[in-house]
């Protein structure tokens, strides 16, 4: 379970987030969807921490943390119930499809090496790249990338993963690919944030959308309602806005 409640950023006299609260739920699905530049990686950023909120708090199953005055230990808790999935996959370039995802295993959680490796095999099944667990990224295409960094991901057993614009660095293919493993591993039963640009994905596969803009929540609801039967007029014009071709994805 992820709350956030009255999360706000700023950069410099830049106000990114302004006072965001929302929740997931255990094994829910959301998506986040809006214009570019609206806070919406920014927010996934602030939640694990990588970015510090000026205000608000975060809370993880049974760990809140206060963004104003959070302690090291705390964030580190946080860090540990949260998996993060990002645009560029950061991969470990010196290290092999199977050590990518060992790594966290063995250095975070401490587990024997064998350990480790099965594990790591089990997601990489998971994700379709166990074939290529003796690969280095440089040996395998972007698309493939991406979905060891999932299974980099769920390997830790998060308690929410959240996936930042996944196919952003992809080109149509190579997204479908990804998007399908998403949904795969979705359909496991896993608690996912995600922001996407994929309008017809996110239909597919959320709970629950939310419409972001200009660092404000401005609409949420099922899909149906916030892509199809937006409530707010800001929602409307942006979804009318989308090109017919974004809602011709279909997995």
């Amino acid at each position: 379970m992820l709350n956030v409640e009255h999360l706000k950023k700023t950069f410099g006299e830049l106000e990114i987030l302004k006072d965001i609260s929302m929740h997931v739920s255990d094994g829910e699905i959301v998506t986040i969807i809006g214009p570019s530049g609206t806070g919406k990686t920014t927010l996934l950023r602030c939640i694990n921490f990588l970015e510090r909120a000026d205000g608000g708090t975060v809370t993880i199953d049974d760990v809140t943390v206060d963004c104003k005055s959070p302690a090291s230990k705390d964030i580190l808790r946080i860090c540990r119930r949260s998996g993060m999935v990002f645009q560029t996959f950061n991969l470990f370039r010196n290290k092999t499809v199977l050590e990518n995802v060992t790594e966290g295993l063995t250095v975070v959680k401490r587990l024997p090496k064998h350990e480790a490796v099965c594990i790591a095999r089990e997601k990489l099944e998971t994700v379709g790249m166990l074939d290529h667990a003796d690969h280095y990224p440089s040996q395998i295409s972007g698309g493939q990338q991406q979905r060891v960094a999932i299974a980099r991901a769920i390997a830790m057993e998060p308690s929410i993963l959240l996936l930042d614009e996944p196919t952003s660095a992809l080109d149509p293919e190579l997204s479908k690919e990804v998007l399908t493993t998403i949904k795969k591993v979705a359909e496991q039963g896993a608690t996912m944030l995600i922001v996407t640009h994929e309008i017809a994905f996110a239909q597919s596969i959320s709970d629950r959308i939310i419409f972001m803009e200009n660092g404000l929540i401005v609409e949420e609801g099922p899909p149906e309602q916030v892509i199809s039967n937006p409530k707010e007029q800001r929602t409307r014009q942006f979804m009318r806005r989308i090109r017919p071709e974004d809602y011709e994805y279909i997995i």
